[in-house]
């Protein structure tokens, strides 16, 4: 990972991974003791926060830590969510599983870069490794974390996870055998095409499974922020964070150019620096553009849920800014 900006200085618990870009591995071991061989642990799922984070660090010279950060806003994030902690349980305690909420933790979501939901990271000897961001087949998740492992018995990193209480969580009491979970309800058919689609990388057809999906019922709030969800990953497929970020400090005034990191913003969780953004542009824009910029942000109160009090807060002064 590159270029990772620190987080601010007064935010208490902020976690700075640029500092751990260039640290030599195993820095955080003891100065001449090996690791122990066995580590216990509650389990191999954790829940990381902007303030505990500095813990998963630490616990990253031992056992390789994969970072899944999702939203619980995004479908597609769930459900992938459920397919990681299956695949990690698999590993028998050879990798252990921390998940961030993008829209609750914006120092890490700034520090890993995720410009999207779900992306997914690892710490190995207290060093970030970016691994990929969407949605990939199970088989493939399966082969980079092969290589993961491969890459921590480089750094030393080689310890296995003892669960207390003797097995890990989906097994049925085999070490590493992995319980089937319960199967889910199915998605209605045009939202399993979406996802599909999503799974391929295809956003086009998901745009236009969703798409068909409100024609049928107008009233699918599910496909209606699919649909907004997916188009902002269309919508930055293929651009760089530099770039955009670069192209809208050029030209304050443009409205596609802060339009662009407006989405950024929305995909990197924050939310209400998106609004602002776009709401003190709004006064200053002809009609045309005021009605992509209103647009965008309906899209954005989709994506986010109208439960959201910062949403609540920007419609009130979109409609202040309207009337």
């Amino acid at each position: 990972m590159s270029n990772v900006p620190p987080p601010p200085t007064n935010l208490r618990g902020a976690v700075d991974l640029s500092s751990l870009v260039n640290r030599p591995a195993g820095a955080d071991a003891a100065a001449g003791e090996p690791a122990a061989a066995e580590l216990t642990l509650p389990s191999l799922y954790f829940e990381g926060t902007d303030a505990n984070f500095n813990d998963f660090i630490d616990l990253s010279t031992r056992v390789p830590v994969v970072v899944d950060l999702g939203s619980e806003r995004s479908e597609q994030s769930k459900q992938f969510s459920s397919v990681l902690d299956r695949v990690i349980g698999s590993f028998a305690g050879r990798l252990v599983l921390v998940k961030i909420d993008v829209d609750a933790n914006p120092q890490l979501t700034q520090a890993f870069q995720a410009q999207a939901v779900p992306t997914v990271a690892a710490l190995v000897a207290g060093r970030p490794v970016q691994l990929f961001a969407g949605v990939v087949p199970e088989e493939q998740l399966r082969e980079v974390f092969e290589q993961l492992l491969q890459l921590a018995a480089q750094n030393g990193v080689t310890d296995t996870v003892t669960v207390e209480g003797g097995a890990y969580e989906g097994s049925d009491g085999d070490e590493g055998a992995v319980q089937e979970a319960a199967p889910e309800p199915p998605l209605p058919p045009l939202h399993a095409e979406a996802y599909d689609a999503i799974d391929r990388g295809d956003y086009e057809g998901a745009i236009r499974a969703y798409r068909t999906a409100i024609a049928q019922d107008p009233r699918d709030t599910l496909a209606v922020a699919g649909l907004a969800q997916v188009s902002l990953l269309a919508r930055l497929s293929g651009h760089s964070v530099d770039e955009l970020r670069a192209a809208a400090a050029e030209a304050p005034g443009d409205a596609a150019a802060q339009l662009a990191v407006a989405d950024l913003d929305i995909s990197g969780g924050h939310v209400d620096d998106a609004f602002d953004r776009l709401l003190t542009l709004f006064p200053k824009l002809d009609a045309e553009n005021k009605d992509a910029v209103r647009t965008r942000i309906l899209e954005y109160f989709e994506i986010m849920g109208v439960d959201d009090p910062r949403v609540s807060k920007a419609r009130a002064r979109l409609a202040s800014l309207l009337y």
